[in-house]
């Protein structure tokens, strides 16, 4: 029988853990290209929180920026942490009432509050994050866009600021 040598046996060994070491590291590296926040948490009434921010919305003349996601999601702490840093803070606090809404796995089947979505005719939440905004009038400005938020870890902060500079003023 054939016996490896001390210096391949160590060589075996430690090769997982470069693998788990690397995988760390970029694992980092991601992570350093935006922030994250664990901003979906489970409310008793979801749908009276989005009542007082349409309420807020008309009396200050500004949009409902309805956030669905959940926190298992990397793409929706994405998004909720570029929402609270300040650059982005700025333009919610200008044209936006915020409300996360935790909307759980709806693509296995186990979705939570999706009744609020199709209140703004949304029929199906095939992902997490969704972005609605909404009129104080309870329109639904982006329609086409809303489910498609799917990627925000890999979109740009520029991007995401335009295009939520763009839906604050959309008709």
């Amino acid at each position: 029988m054939l016996r490896a040598s001390p210096a391949v046996r160590l060589t075996s060994a430690l090769a997982p853990l470069a693998l788990l070491l690397a995988g760390c590291a970029s694992t980092q590296q991601h992570h350093a290209a935006y922030p994250e926040a664990a901003s979906y948490v489970v409310t008793p009434d979801p749908s009276a929180e989005v009542d007082a921010a349409l309420a807020r919305a008309a009396a200050n003349d500004t949009r409902v920026m309805l956030v669905m996601g959940a926190n298992w999601c990397h793409d929706s702490r994405a998004l909720a942490g570029w929402l609270e840093t300040p650059r982005f803070e700025s333009l919610v606090a200008e044209h936006y009432e915020l409300v996360f809404v935790n909307i759980g796995m709806p693509q296995t089947g186990d979705g939570h509050n999706i009744d609020i979505a199709r209140r703004f005719g949304l029929e199906d939440l095939p992902g997490t994050p969704n972005l609605l905004v909404i009129t104080a009038d309870g329109t639904l400005v982006n329609p086409d866009t809303a489910t498609t938020w799917r990627n925000a870890a890999s979109r740009s902060e520029d991007a995401i600021y335009a295009e939520l500079e763009r839906l604050a003023t959309a008709s």
